[in-house]
């Protein structure tokens, strides 16, 4: 496993809090995974061996209806962390929607870690609650808003939490120029709605003078405030 020092997220990542002989202890009991597109790391309703740190990549958070079908959740990236410490059984899939690095622990060696480790508990304090803010926005964004009013949203998200390694601008300030790490379709399935309506959107955020889209992926925010009222 590459040393903790060398990870691009590490004054981001739940890890932030512990010293240098903490982290080796951490180091020590943890693996780095490459996962592709479309790969799941975890699955819903099993047993929770794992949890994880995002290192690059973004995943989706899904869970499934009665009738077979897959509901979205959330969206995790770079140093967020997934799994359910002291949970036994995983609440929800998590798959890959890009290539994705992941720092992979076994739950029960992280687990008795954790409690050995207050700050490090905090942290989790701390993370859980903003991942609860996170998914009562996501609740609103999927069952109120408008088509128009959530591109927009998914658009000033992927401002905010796409910070890429070695980009100028520090972390947790929004980028104005970014590389979108979805395809349209996939942008269609985590906002619900068809990949019509998605391009109709982009090309009408556009033709507003909102955004740029100087490639396919490539996003420019050319208005955030213009952006921010339109996503309510």
């Amino acid at each position: 496993m590459i040393s903790c020092d060398t990870c691009v997220v590490r004054n981001r990542a739940i890890c932030s809090s512990l010293d240098g002989d903490e982290i080796k202890a951490l180091n020590a009991i943890g693996r780095r995974r490459t996962l592709t597109p479309g790969e799941s790391l975890m699955w819903e309703g099993e047993d929770s061996v794992l949890v994880a740190n995002v290192i690059e990549g973004v995943l989706k958070l899904s869970t499934g209806t009665e009738d077979g079908r897959e509901q979205i959740v959330g969206v995790v990236y770079p140093s967020d962390f997934i799994g359910r410490p002291f949970g036994s059984t995983s609440g929800h899939g998590v798959t890959a929607l890009t290539e994705a690095r992941v720092c992979v622990f076994s739950r029960k060696d992280f687990d008795a870690f954790a409690r050995e480790h207050p700050s490090l508990e905090h942290k989790l304090l701390q993370r859980t609650l903003a991942e609860l803010d996170r998914t009562r926005r996501w609740m609103l964004l999927l069952g109120r808003k408008s088509a128009s009013e959530k591109v927009a949203s998914f658009l000033l998200e992927m401002s905010e939490r796409l910070v890429e390694p070695g980009c100028i601008e520090t972390p947790g300030q929004p980028l104005r120029k970014f590389a979108l790490p979805f395809s349209r379709q996939q942008v269609a399935d985590v906002l619900g709605l068809t990949i019509e309506t998605v391009s109709r959107q982009f090309t009408r955020l556009k033709a507003d003078g909102l955004i740029d889209l100087p490639s396919r992926r490539e996003v420019i925010i050319v208005d955030r405030e213009g952006l921010a009222a339109e996503a309510g």
